[in-house]
């Protein structure tokens, strides 16, 4: 059971902004389970204006930290009274909006894509988006046109572990997770590994694909999303899964994409179980039927899959005796 709810709002200043997750950062707000917070957010680099037609620098945020702030521009972090290490944290996503532009580029730096693919040399892409919250639709300079599916890439909390921890890799408490079916009305649920969870959010996305495969998706600030946390402490999990719109999703990350496909699909099996009342082996027969597993990005350092279970793709018939 939740209390009654209250409503707070983050705005993005030098209050609010973090570019690290720590477990020894203050929380910028304490909140109860059943709150709503709605942010507004800078895009992941920090940026006050659309890239640049010239390519000069554009304006970004300051100050900033050179160390504290090395990452993802993220609001927060918000402690959730009575979340404990071992509960989960339910984050329901009531609602996004995308700000009116946005920017995705390719190539121009080494990565181990880039260099792969070929396109490591040589002066950077860049597509600057419009994008149009009412119809849902962006398009770049080059009149490329896209449907937008708003989500944020960043949502998450520090490990139990002292010091500053990077934004760039996803881990079990969530983070850079860059999952495209996190878009408004799922719930995200993430194991809690230190009192008061210490949530931040950031790194909005107007539109992506599964993989994130130039290493950005289309990066802009989001003018509102809406938050709502719900502790669950009787719900112990070892890495996020989240409840969409259209499916089930249980995630795994790691350096090594195979060891991020077995956990994301031990992660399905264990929540099979609990849905379904099954044993393992009927859990993995059953998902060879009705289970996808999709790349969820390649970029982040630790790779990324999500096993996908569509509602309604497994029903259990009752029989009358």
């Amino acid at each position: 059971m939740v209390d009654c709810m209250t409503y707070h709002r983050i705005e993005p200043n030098r209050a609010s902004l973090i570019g690290k997750f720590s477990r020894e950062l203050p929380p910028i707000l304490t909140i109860k389970s059943g709150d709503t917070v709605t942010f507004r957010t800078l895009d992941a680099g920090w940026g006050l204006e659309p890239q640049r037609a010239d390519g000069s620098e554009r304006s970004r945020f300051e100050p900033r930290d050179q160390e504290r702030d090395a990452g993802h521009a993220m609001c927060g972090p918000i402690a959730i009274e009575g979340a404990e290490p071992g509960m989960t944290l339910e984050v329901r996503i009531d609602s996004l909006r995308p700000a009116l532009w946005g920017w995705n580029g390719a190539g121009g730096w080494p990565s181990r894509v880039n260099t792969r693919l070929g396109v490591a040399d040589g002066p950077e892409v860049m597509n600057r988006w419009s994008l149009n919250p009412e119809t849902m639709v962006g398009v770049n300079q080059n009149g490329f046109e896209v449907t937008l599916r708003p989500f944020l890439g960043v949502m998450g909390m520090p490990p139990d572990e002292p010091g500053l921890h990077s934004t760039g890799p996803p881990r079990a408490t969530g983070g850079n997770m860059d999952c495209k079916e996190l878009v408004a009305g799922s719930s995200l649920f993430l194991p809690i590994a230190v009192r008061g969870g210490l949530f931040s959010t950031g790194d909005g996305h107007a539109a992506q694909g599964d993989g994130e495969v130039s290493s950005t998706a289309i990066e802009c600030p989001m003018e509102e999303a809406v938050l709502t946390f719900v502790l669950h402490p009787e719900l112990h999990l070892k890495l996020p899964r989240a409840n969409t719109p259209a499916a089930w999703l249980t995630m795994g990350f790691d350096e090594d994409l195979n060891e991020a496909m077995f956990l994301a699909l031990e992660g399905m099996l264990d929540l099979m179980c609990e849905l379904f009342t099954l044993n393992r082996k009927d859990a993995l027969a059953l998902s060879s039927i009705a289970v996808d597993l999709r790349i969820t990005q390649i970029v982040n350092g630790a790779w990324g899959v999500h096993a996908v279970l569509p509602h309604g793709a497994l029903r259990k018939l009752t029989r009358c005796e």
